[in-house]
């Protein structure tokens, strides 16, 4: 028999109160959960709604991203073989930056069989940090091999073309050879849906071999398109692209192309960005944008000091070369 510490009961009693609205002071108690509450919480997790399940978990995803010192990745780790499929896919969404490796055979496994087709696109995103943390070399590499293997695949195989575009952006972390041609022939596709999913593989390359392509993507009629070059541009700090993007704040008419030519601007940095931000900033009254244009201002400050070190940074072996060549 399980026994729930009174404190998290209370959190377990509001979950099945379906009527009233869940305190959010309770989000917390989700974060590290202990053995026995999560014991408890598994227990009384089938008499719970499904929609209140979906809203848990989407609060829960809201509170992680403003609160990096909260981890939920014990519930939602748990909650990978719920039998519900929109359960499943939020609790990938949740572990979205988790770096355990324990996941990976659970992610596989869910890109491969899931019957879901939402499990198994939430899945093969999901496995687009493995794949960066195995190109930084933080993993074993033989479990980065299985995430590449498992991802060429998937975007080789006949699923989805959802499940293996959603493949494509994952395995562009990938610094693998045959990357190059997959994301090359995705651009090539008359299927505005693959530019996109190929263009986000290209910011995620940190490779300049896609400059041209992401440029000529920045004046897309499609809005779909230009926004996913415009986050390129940013993720790869294409300074060539700098002087387009400040005319993009001018023109621009798609308020989410909008938010990420100013997102990519703090990411590019350079000569006019502080000071046209700073300009839009004034002019705010909502107070969400005002939040996210700070936000970008500190972003930029955080490039400009990124910069500032380039500037100063030597190679003592060059500076040596220098001096021996000067002494003769």
């Amino acid at each position: 028999m399980t026994t729930t510490p009174p404190t998290f009961q209370k959190v377990i009693d509001s979950l099945l109160a379906n009527s009233k609205e869940f305190p959010r002071q309770y989000l917390q108690e989700f974060s590290d959960i202990g053995p026995a509450e999560l014991r408890s919480l598994l227990d009384a997790w089938p008499s719970v709604e499904l929609k209140r399940k979906l809203a848990l978990l989407e609060q829960l995803d809201v509170l992680a991203e403003t609160d990096t010192l909260v981890s939920f990745d014990d519930f939602a780790s748990a909650l990978l073989t719920d039998p519900d499929p929109q359960v499943r896919a939020g609790a990938i969404r949740l572990l979205d930056e988790s770096e355990d490796v324990k996941l990976v055979p659970s992610f596989l496994d869910m890109l491969k069989n899931d019957p879901e087709l939402s499990v198994r696109v939430q899945a093969a995103t999901g496995l687009s940090l493995f794949v960066d943390l195995g190109e930084l070399e933080e993993i074993p590499e033989s479990i980065y091999h299985q995430v590449e293997d498992a991802l060429l695949t998937s975007i080789t195989g006949d699923d989805d073309a959802r499940v293996r575009r959603a493949a494509l952006e994952s395995i562009g972390y990938s610094s693998r050879e045959e990357v190059v041609t997959l994301i090359q022939s995705s651009f090539q596709r008359e299927d505005p849906h693959w530019k996109v999913s190929a263009l986000t593989a290209m910011g995620r390359s940190a490779d300049e071999r896609w400059t041209d392509a992401v440029t000529r993507s920045l004046v897309s009629e499609n809005d779909n398109i230009r926004r996913a070059a415009v986050q390129a541009a940013g993720e790869l700090s294409l300074g060539s692209t700098r002087t387009l993007l400040l005319r993009m704040l001018n023109e621009e008419e798609d308020s989410t192309v909008m938010s990420a030519v100013i997102w990519s601007l703090s990411q590019i940095g350079g000569e006019d960005v502080r000071t046209y931000l700073e300009n839009i900033l004034d002019k705010l009254e909502d107070e969400e944008q005002i939040s996210f244009m700070e936000e970008a201002l500190e972003n930029l400050a955080f490039t400009e000091d990124l910069e500032r070190f380039d500037l100063f940074s030597f190679d003592p072996d060059e500076e040596l070369t220098e001096i021996e060549e000067d002494d003769e």
